[in-house]
């Protein structure tokens, strides 16, 4: 085949060999004979590959040009528009492709978007494209100025149905979810390339197969101010793209959020807090044992940030949380339960382990307090044993309805002859996660409300003893 021959058939590219050599020989003839064609035709081929990409990953806005191979997931709707000073009316389409790595829109216009209207592409077409990327309104986006179908090359990506969180795959779009508000954001605003501001929030989803960051942008933004936590909606058009290493679910324009009367569960799976380690980020979920003040610091830009700690507490241990930010602002008080999600292990006092809850956590309340939904006898599960309640959209019930159902220490309210029953002492050891009226212990699995005049301290674990009336332990003594 020769040097030459060799050299090109390395290359992937849509030029012929016989132009390839043709601008050999220009070349040589344009370095005045500085190079042989051997070395004329390298430099030609590092100019043919050059904005050649490994993976979609890699394409970032700033490039001149990209050349990738990515694998068609979805399909738009072909779009008409105006062009400014134009009598025709331009037309696009958009494409959702992928690779192994990551996702990609890609704008095909006029003829291109038409050919594609009229069925010249389907889902699971391997392309090799060529074009210019930017950030669009949903993120990244390439304008294709030329893609061809490749039958020889392989994509290890797969379209799904995305019914669940665990279904949702790289790529997809189209994507129609339901689940389980867990949290939510603000609403941000940025300015894009063309001047213009666009707009960002996010919501947390869960379902029964996990939780998924859900992104809204523009129109859509405002979504996260509108729904509370705790409420099941269906997201409708949505498309998965992938940041940090996890997949994402986008809304735009075309998607859209909806509340809907059914009930979703949802079943954190949380990390022990005894078994975190440094610079992991863990999921912990427990009773929060005390809450300290927002406090408000100046950042090096001259922004004021503000931060609060939290101790929460699970049957293992105990850890320090400090919510950043917005999640600085959330309800949260000792004795609630909360989910933990997305936080980073980092040193904190006195070389303590502490959990960091930034922008791309999840805080999630999990019910509206300390009594248990159980007695404690039957409450030995797991450390997870009152999250259900908010995944049933049911709170958790109070001690005297669980001990009523339970043939437990209750005050009976008598026969038809009007007869009572003696009340029953009750025995609880749990460690102080509230102060004041009413006194709230926890013993790694439950939580008790203690109405008692003697004087604790956070953190000193006690065992009263007393009558449960009314959801509240009377303790006749604090030992």
């Amino acid at each position: 085949m020769g040097e030459i021959g060799d050299i090109y058939a390395d290359l992937e590219t849509d030029v012929s060999e016989e132009e390839f050599r043709e601008a050999v020989e220009e070349k040589v003839e344009q370095m005045g004979g500085l190079a042989d064609e051997e070395t004329a035709a390298m430099l030609l081929a590092h100019e043919l590959n050059e904005g050649e990409v490994e993976t979609v990953a890699d394409i970032e806005p700033g490039m001149d040009e990209v050349k990738f191979i990515a694998k068609v997931m979805a399909i738009g709707d072909l779009k008409t528009f105006e062009r400014e000073g134009e009598d025709e009316d331009g037309r696009v389409i958009n494409v959702e492709a992928a690779d192994e790595a990551a996702s990609v829109r890609l704008a095909f216009w006029d003829g291109q978007a038409v050919d594609i209207a009229d069925g010249m592409l389907s889902v699971g077409d391997v392309l090799r494209v060529k074009g210019r990327p930017k950030d669009g309104y949903n993120g990244l986006e390439v304008s294709v100025d030329k893609a061809e179908q490749d039958e020889d090359a392989t994509v290890d990506v797969e379209p799904g149905d995305g019914s669940t969180v665990d279904a949702l795959t790289m790529g997809q779009s189209d994507v129609t979810l339901r689940g389980l508000v867990l949290d939510t954001d603000s609403v941000r605003t940025f300015d894009r390339d063309d001047g213009s501001e666009g707009k960002v929030s996010n919501l947390t989803l869960g379902d029964e197969t996990g939780r998924v960051r859900v992104t809204m942008w523009d129109d859509r933004a405002d979504r996260a101010t509108e729904i509370e936590p705790g409420t099941a909606v269906e997201v409708v058009d949505g498309y998965v793209r992938e940041r940090d290493g996890a997949l994402e679910l986008h809304v735009g324009d075309d998607g859209a959020v909806d509340e809907i009367d059914e009930t979703v569960d949802f079943e954190p799976d949380a990390d022990p807090i005894d078994s975190v380690e440094l610079e992991a980020t863990v999921d912990i979920a427990g009773v929060v044992r005390s809450a300290d003040p927002v406090r408000t610091f100046d950042r090096d830009d001259g922004s004021e940030g503000q931060v609060r700690n939290i101790r929460v507490q699970d049957a293992t241990g105990d850890i320090r949380v400090a919510l950043w930010g917005d999640k600085a602002d959330k309800d949260i008080q000792p004795g609630d339960e909360v989910l933990a999600a997305d936080v980073e292990i980092q040193d904190g006092w006195q070389d303590d382990l502490e959990a960091s809850a930034s922008w791309n956590s999840t805080i999630v309340v999990l019910d509206d307090g300390a009594t248990p939904a159980a007695t404690p006898e039957e409450a030995d599960d797991d450390q997870h044993a009152g999250l259900s309640s908010f995944a049933d959209g049911e709170d958790g019930g109070d001690a005297t309805a669980a001990a009523d159902a339970d043939g437990g220490a209750t005050t009976d309210s008598g026969d038809a002859t009007g007869g009572t029953q003696a009340a029953e002492q009750v025995e609880f050891t749990g460690t102080v996660v509230q102060t004041g009226d009413p006194v709230v212990l926890d013993d790694g699995e439950q939580t008790m409300s203690v109405e008692t005049g003697e004087r604790v301290q956070l953190g000193q674990e006690v065992t009263v003893r007393g009558v449960v009336e009314d959801g509240r332990l009377d303790a006749d003594g604090v030992f």
